[in-house]
């Protein structure tokens, strides 16, 4: 089969006024006409960076691009002037970005800003635009296009914002879509959801994708060859089943290595015996109701009953919106429940005075989702993790604080050294490191991991997961553990709880809930999750498997059982 794309030596370099950073370093491969070829890597192999280069998107200030080719269709675009390539973006080549909501104009209605593509590349009166608009809008699934065109970027989910995305780039019918790390900020069921329709879109118009991402999940059903990049390189390219039956590069074995599978068992790595103990966690009838601007009420929390014992790993899974992080911020009373109560170590927390507060915000502290976002820029790590030891008056002397952010810094995984670095001079793995010792430092006896790994790649959440576990072995921790990831949460935790509109729908042991689901939507869940095995995928997309349980669901699930107080009223 012929390629579309064919790029040879491509070289790009970022010249700072204090050094040169390499990016990408001469690296080769094609995409043929109605291929998948994936590109998969961590952050900083040079992923995102050679797909801006190809579409010339890169700043021509800071980026110095040097190639033998860059060869579409017989053309080589590494000659084609900002000009030209006005004519080639949108129209002949098309990218679909990872974050949605920032590809938007906040100002500007959807359908007007997807009207905008199709006028530029094609002569159409504006009556005819918005048509193919709606009609564009409804072939990627948004249900009443026509009233859909007429709203703003935020009236719109993340899932359905990512939809809408997708109508932009294939508007004018591309014969090659870049989808850049296209689900990495949606939940499994909509990461499904859009990939299915990728696929179908794809079958179509007959076109070529290159997709970027670091799930091997994704790829496994995606995919028909796979390009593995590290450090700016290539080390490994192969057709899909061979990259996973037969991986040669130690880093592609590595990467395949540090998956979790959720048709795995779980590996019992330490012995827990918490079965007769009392709870440490006990939430009662627990309800959280937000009013709305416009009228209404929205029941984020609505009462949900569970428990945590001390050295337990509770899960708690479902959707955006579901209700997850909001039932960490009544825990840790950042956020106060509109009725019921919750129990901490047998007492009920809302009736604690000042002193009793600050004594529990000692024993229960919070891993947050983004690390980068939840360090202060301007503050050395010494005093990011000093700074709960002065609260709570933990240390007398300057030097006995510095021996313990030091030994914490050790107990995460980094050394004494990193104390007097700021958070920018470290990695994503080691800035959420960063976190956990600061959540460490006042001896808590539960923590809330709210997200914790979801901003990193999948080696770092591997060697995050085994942090915790080892400090919940040796500290005796108690965790509740909030992720939208249900193969990671079926191997850190004991226990999982399912929660669907403010509800927990289900509770179950681990390995129970992943073998014998027993709610409708559990069950969505599950059968969502994208497995790093070529042909498992491929039955699953043979079968439509995900296409038929999300059908079914939205139409029975969502329309029959969901319960009549989550609506406004």
């Amino acid at each position: 089969m012929k390629d579309i794309l064919s790029v040879k030596n491509l070289s790009v370099h970022f010249q700072t006024t204090e050094q040169k950073v390499q990016s990408v370093n001469q690296i080769s491969f094609s995409v043929k006409k109605g291929e998948t070829l994936g590109i998969v890597g961590e952050s900083g192999s040079g992923k995102s960076v050679t797909a801006k280069t190809i579409m010339q998107l890169l700043p021509g200030q800071s980026a110095h691009i040097q190639a033998e080719t860059i060869e579409y269709e017989g053309n080589n675009l590494a000659n084609y002037s900002d000009h030209d390539m006005q004519k080639i973006r949108g129209q002949e080549i098309s990218m679909i970005f990872q974050d949605p909501m920032s590809s938007f104009n906040p100002t500007m209605k959807i359908g007007k800003q997807i009207d905008e593509v199709v006028s530029k590349h094609r002569r159409i009166s504006a009556h005819k635009a918005k048509e193919e608009t709606i009609e564009m809008l409804k072939l990627v699934g948004i249900t009443s296009p026509e009233e859909r065109y007429h709203q703003y970027p935020h009236e719109f989910s993340g899932g359905m914002l990512q939809r809408a995305m997708i109508a932009m780039a294939l508007i004018c019918r591309p014969k090659l879509l870049i989808a850049d790390e296209p689900t990495t900020a949606l939940d499994v069921r909509i990461q499904a959801q859009i990939l299915q329709l990728m696929k179908n879109l794809q079958e179509k118009f007959n076109m070529s994708i290159i997709l970027i991402t670091h799930d091997f999940g994704v790829v496994a059903g995606m995919c028909d060859r796979i390009v593995v990049m590290k450090d700016g390189k290539i080390v490994e390219q192969n057709d899909t089943t061979s990259i996973f039956t037969h991986p040669e590069h130690p880093y592609t074995q590595r990467l395949l290595h540090a998956l979790p599978r959720i048709d795995q068992k779980k590996a019992n790595r330490y012995t827990k015996s918490f079965q007769d103990t009392e709870a440490l966690i006990n939430v009662k009838d627990l309800k959280k109701i937000f009013p709305l601007k416009l009228g209404g009420l929205v029941h984020a929390v609505d009462d949900i009953d569970f428990h945590i014992r001390p050295g337990e790993t509770l899960g708690l899974v479902g959707e955006s919106g579901s209700g997850k992080s909001t039932t960490g911020r009544l825990i840790l009373q950042l956020q106060q429940a509109t009725e019921g109560e919750i129990l901490f170590g047998g007492m009920g927390i809302h009736d604690f005075n000042r002193k009793e507060l600050k004594k529990l915000r000692r024993d229960v502290q919070i891993i947050f989702q983004d690390p980068q976002a939840s360090l202060n820029p301007r503050m050395k790590v010494l005093d990011i993790i000093g700074q709960p030891l002065d609260i709570h008056k933990l240390c007398k002397t300057k030097a006995e604080r510095r021996a313990r952010v030091e030994e914490l810094l050790e107990l995460v995984g980094l050394t004494k050294e990193h104390a007097n670095r700021y958070p920018h001079e470290f990695s994503g793995g080691q800035q959420q490191r960063i976190g956990i010792a600061r959540a460490l430092a006042v001896k808590p006896k539960f923590i809330v991991c709210d997200e914790p790994l979801s901003a990193l790649d999948v080696s770092i959440q591997s060697q995050i997961v085994d942090l915790l576990e080892e400090l919940q072995e040796k500290l005796g921790l108690t965790y509740l553990f909030i992720a939208h990831d249900l193969a990671m949460v079926k191997h850190i935790c004991d226990r999982i709880a399912v929660m669907y509109s403010g509800k927990i729908i289900e509770v179950a042991e681990s390995e129970e809930l992943y073998e014998n689901p027993l709610h409708p939507y559990t069950k969505s869940l599950l059968d969502a999750v994208p497995i790093p095995d070529p042909g498992i995928e491929a039955k699953k997309i043979r079968e439509h498997n995900i296409k038929t349980e999300t059908y079914h669901f939205e139409r029975n699930w969502l329309e029959e059982v969901r319960p009549e107080h989550w609506m406004l009223v």
